[in-house]
This record gives C-alpha cells, structure tokens and sequence, in this order.
C-alpha cells in the first residue's frame, strides 16, 4: 500500500533519534527523544496533530537493536502503524557512501531507505519470543530444584529428602506460579493477532504438538514466511540425519547436524514421545518399525520428521490436521 510518511528512529540505550518525512520526501521534522514510552507517545501526538499523521498510512523503520528497541515496538502496536525492522547492516549498504556518522544522520538514512524501498517493507508483528525465552528459564529453575531431589529419593534418607523438598517448596511454588502467568501472556498475545492465533489452531490440531511445541515453530519459522521448506527445517532442527562417510574408506552411521537449534529438537522430542504414546496411526507406525527391529531412537526421529511435514502441510493447506485419515503402507516408509 502507499504511505503518505515515513518516519526512520535510530535507536539507542538512552535516545532515539528520529527523521520524519513526507510522501514526496520533504523532510517535515527531525529531532531527539529520551528511549521511553511517554516521550515517545508525546511524539506521536505531536505529529499527528502538526501532520495529520495516520498510523494505516505511515511507515516506520528502525533497526534491529534487540531489548533497545521495547518501549517503542510497545507504544507502536497499541494503535497498529506500520513497522518495519529492518538489519543495520542492509540499510548501511544501500547508502553506498558514509562522509556523516551521527545519529541524526543514521536517522535520516534509516528514513529515506523505508521510502525509497517502501514496496518490500516486510511489517512486523508482534512476537512472544521474549516470553518464550523467559519461560524456557523457568523451566530450567524448576528442573534444576526438582530433578536433583527425585533422583535422590532412591539413594537417601527419607527423612533427608523431605527436609530438602520442605527447603525449596517456597521457590518452587513461586517459580510455578510466575511460569503459568507467561503461559498466560503467551495465549493472550497469540490470541490477540489473527494470523498468529490461525497458525497456533491449525499446528494444535495435530496429534503431539502442544502449545510450546507450537509457539517456538511460529517463532523458529517467523510465522512460516521465512522460506523454508520442511526438509530445511528439518536440518535446522537437527532431525534430517546426514551420511557420515570420508572417501571410500571411512563410513559411519548417518547422524543430525551438531549446529541444530538443540531446543528446536528437544521440543520435538517431547512432541514425539507425546504422539508415539497417543492411540493412532502414529503409535502403530512406531510400535510396528520397533518390532521389526529398527532402533527405537531412529524411529523417534522419523516421528519428529513427520511432525514437522505435518506442521508444513497444514499450515500450505490452511487446513486442520485430519485425525481420521486412513493410512497405507506407502505412508509409513
């Protein structure tokens, strides 16, 4: 769509400094905030009061700077404009020449890349990546208190156990509490985005990927616009097994790649072992290659493999998994 302004934020830890332009690119204003959402709000109304500046019809571009750039992706999806991070390193290079480095300078740039490249801005939305990772963290607290007690149970004295178990119920119980409320940040940030809450359905719908499992691949994929095809994925999370042979002398068994996003594949793992234990054509395929002595890990894989062609041909399909589909043997190869 064509955007009557365009508005390019360089961002710092401190400051934002900010470059605003029109459709015909007569710079309108420029200036220099603190990094915080009132000021940033304050900015905002400035210029839809001075501008008739509408969030539908405005692009605004800032850099990928990570956790530097919260505040403002907060205040910008409240009324919905249109946000476009873009890499520092592209925006750089299509300047070519650099004789000014400032960031009022950077700002400028940042703005006139988004109007002149405006038909490939891709729009950002929203992710719960930062949850997610939090909640990773969390988890790993609360195994790290649980884990060490129950594999003591067997060895140790009851009394002893007890007492260890009494010692950390507090922190447990916290971490337990504060690990269901970014649960619930997570579904309601979802929820709140039709394209996010579409594909978060569609991949439930399938036997074994629950809703972790199926947030980290919205997330993994970004929301499956990043080109990848299920075998690529496959590779990426370490569950495309690649042949280990040097020459014609050296030969091994084939393996997945030591380089996997090894989170990717342990969600996985979990989905599979959750599906191998579902009644259904997934646990006969695997009960049926187990007894026809493949190994059990080898097996596991090829469920994580499915899992992820499922979860690529729903999403193609726009359709939720059919959990009556009748297989062949074909399909179990």
């Amino acid at each position: 769509m064509p955007f009557d302004f365009f508005l390019g934020i360089d961002v710092a830890k401190q400051t934002l400094d900010y470059a605003f332009i029109d459709q015909q690119g007569n710079l309108k204003a420029q200036g220099q905030i603190p990094n915080a959402q009132r000021p940033i709000e304050l900015l905002l109304e400035e210029l839809h009061q001075r501008f008739n500046m509408e969030p539908v019809t405005t692009l605004i571009c800032l850099e990928h700077t990570g956790i530097y750039s919260n505040h403002l992706l907060e205040v910008l999806t409240r009324p919905d404009y249109r946000v476009w991070l873009e890499s520092g390193k592209q925006i750089r290079y299509s300047m070519r020449v650099h004789r000014v480095k400032t960031d009022s300078a950077d700002a400028l740039n940042i703005v006139r890349y988004a109007q002149r490249h405006q038909a490939q801005a891709r729009l950002w939305k929203p992710e719960p990546k930062l949850l997610t990772s939090l909640r990773s963290r969390l988890l790993l607290a609360v195994n790290t208190l649980k884990q060490p007690l129950k594999e003591a149970k067997p060895f140790v004295d009851k009394g002893i156990v007890r007492s260890l178990e009494k010692a950390s119920a507090n922190s447990l119980k916290a971490l337990e509490k504060d690990l269901e409320a970014v649960n619930c940040q997570i579904e309601t940030l979802i929820k709140r985005d039709p394209e996010l809450n579409r594909l978060f359905h569609l991949l439930t719908s399938i036997v074994g990927i629950g809703a972790v499992t199926a947030t980290s691949l919205i997330l993994a994929t970004k929301a499956f616009t990043d080109g990848k095809t299920a075998k690529q994925f496959a590779c990426y999370a370490g569950v495309a097994p690649f042949p280990y042979q040097s020459g014609s002398s050296i030969r091994g068994r084939t393996r997945v790649s030591p380089m996997a996003d090894k989170h990717m594949k342990t969600l996985l793992h979990l989905s599979a072992i959750t599906a191998i234990r579902a009644k259904g054509e997934v646990q006969d395929y695997y009960q049926q290659k187990v007894k026809e002595g493949k190994n059990k890990m080898a097996v596991l894989n090829a469920v994580r493999n499915k899992l992820i062609l499922r979860a690529y041909a729903v999403v193609s399909k726009n359709q939720e998994y059919d959990k009556t589909y009748t297989y062949t043997n074909s399909n179990h190869r």
